[in-house]
C-alpha cells in the first residue's frame, strides 16, 4: 500500500465505512446513513485525524462520498505536519492502512436477537488513519474496492480489539466528551462521538489544554 499520485504523492484514498458489515462493536451502517451529514457538513469540515485523536490532524479530505460499497474518501497528508510525515513513512512501508470514522448516532435501530445495531442516519465529524480498523474492511486502497466482501450484515470478527486486551465495544465505551467538546470548543462532558475503530487511548489521554 502507498499514497496515491499527486500532491507529491501525499494523496490516501480509500473506504472509511462499509455498508452492511457489522464491525467489532456490532453495528451495521446502512447505504444512505451519510447522505444528511455530508449534505450538511460537506467534506472540508470532516476531519483527518490521526488515531482519533483530536489533537493530530494530520491532513484533509477533498472528496467523501457515499457509493454502491460504502463511505469513499480522497484525502491529502499536510506536508510540514511531523505526524503527517511519519503517517506518510508508514503508509508507504505498509505498516498502516486503517481509516475509521468518529460520529454520532441520529438514528440507530438494535436488533433484540442479534444485539446488533443497524445505523440508519448518522452525524460524521472526523475521520482517523488507525492502526487497527474497527471495521476489517474499512482501509486505504489504491486498486479499488474489488477485495471488499458482498454479503451483507457480515461480521467482522478478526479479534483486533479483543486482542488488545479491550472489549468488543471498547471504542465506544472510551469515546470520551472531548474529542467532540475539542472540535467544537465548548469542552461540554453532556456530549461524546463514538468511533468506529481504532481506539489507542484512554478518555484520560483527551484533556483540555
Amino acid at each position: 500500500m502507498r499514497p496515491a499520485e499527486g500532491s507529491n504523492g501525499r494523496m490516501v484514498e480509500g473506504y472509511a465505512s462499509l455498508f452492511g458489515i457489522a464491525d467489532e462493536g456490532g453495528d451495521i451502517v446502512r447505504a444512505g446513513a451519510f447522505r444528511r451529514s455530508l449534505r450538511r457538513r460537506g467534506a472540508g469540515r470532516v476531519r483527518m485525524l490521526w488515531q482519533h485523536d483530536p489533537a493530530r490532524p494530520v491532513g484533509v479530505w477533498d472528496e467523501i462520498r457515499e457509493d454502491a460499497r460504502g463511505l469513499y474518501v480522497r484525502g491529502r497528508l499536510i506536508p510540514g505536519v511531523a505526524q503527517a510525515e511519519d503517517a506518510l513513512r508508514l503508509i508507504a512501508s505498509g505498516a498502516l492502512d486503517g481509516l475509521s470514522i468518529g460520529f454520532r448516532a441520529r438514528r440507530a435501530v438494535r436488533d433484540p436477537r442479534s444485539g446488533l445495531r443497524r445505523l440508519y442516519e448518522i452525524d460524521l465529524w472526523e475521520i482517523s488513519l488507525v492502526t487497527f480498523p474497527q471495521q476489517d474492511f474499512a482501509r486505504l486502497t489504491k486498486s479499488g474496492p474489488e477485495h471488499i466482501p458482498r454479503n451483507p450484515d457480515r461480521v467482522s470478527r478478526h479479534g483486533y480489539a479483543q486482542g488488545f486486551g479491550l472489549g468488543a465495544n471498547s471504542c465506544h465505551e472510551r469515546a470520551p466528551a472531548f474529542v467532540e467538546s475539542a472540535l467544537t470548543r465548548r469542552f461540554s462532558p453532556a456530549i461524546s462521538l463514538e468511533h468506529g475503530g481504532g481506539c489507542v487511548r484512554s478518555a484520560s489521554h483527551f484533556k483540555k489544554a
